[in-house]
This record gives structure tokens, C-alpha cells and sequence, in this order.
């Protein structure tokens, strides 16, 4: 199992594209369902910073989001999004409780977990 966690600051005038592009992921995954993906996204209070933590069930090791098109398509361009770069950092869990099971349905439509 691969376990990421990436952290980046984008321009204040890129945050609602950003947004966006992360939630066009999001649906492509609840429509094609793949199996050993485990993803969350966060924004941080200042709305700008986000946090992205992924698990992957891959025996090679390889990023199985970079299967997922709409992940391509978040990818491209986010170096010029950006006002700090992705900062990649391999995590292992201690421990959690429900974080990757319970999710629930936003106004807009994103998931989330719930609380």
C-alpha cells in the first residue's frame, strides 16, 4: 500500500479553478468506482492551502490516480496554479477512526466525511 500526503498553496485567483478541478476527480471516481483508492481532499482555512492524502493498493507502487482523467487534467498546469509547490511527503497510518468509511453528501455535491 502507497500512502501520500501532499500539501500545496495555490494563487488566491486560482483557488475556486483549483476547487473545481479537485471536485471534477471526485466525480470521476464515484462513476467509475476503481478499486484500491482511497483519496480526501482539504482546503485549509485560509482557502488557498490545500491537503491531499491518497492510499493506493498497488503491488508496482505507481500512483493508480494517474489512471483517473480528471486527476491528469488536475495535474497539468498546477505548477503555474501554485504560489507554493506540492510537497509530497510518504505517510504511514498510527491509526484512525472511520476516516476512509464514513462520507456524506454536500450541498454542492462534494463528499466529505462526515462529523
Amino acid at each position: 500500500m502507497r500512502q501520500v500526503m501532499v500539501r500545496y498553496t495555490v494563487k488566491p485567483e486560482q483557488a475556486a479553478h483549483n476547487e473545481e478541478l479537485v471536485r471534477n476527480v471526485y466525480e470521476e471516481l464515484r462513476q467509475t468506482a476503481p478499486d484500491g483508492i482511497h483519496y480526501a481532499t482539504f482546503v485549509l482555512e485560509d482557502g488557498v492551502s490545500f491537503v491531499h492524502i491518497a492510499s493506493t493498493d498497488s503491488d508496482d507502487g505507481r500512483n493508480r490516480l494517474m489512471d483517473v482523467a480528471a486527476f491528469r487534467a488536475f495535474q497539468e498546469g498546477l505548477a503555474e496554479r501554485c504560489e507554493i509547490q506540492p510537497e509530497p511527503a510518504m505517510i504511514r497510518e498510527v491509526g484512525s477512526y472511520q476516516f476512509w468509511d464514513v462520507e456524506r453528501s454536500t450541498a454542492n455535491g462534494v463528499r466529505e466525511l462526515a462529523r
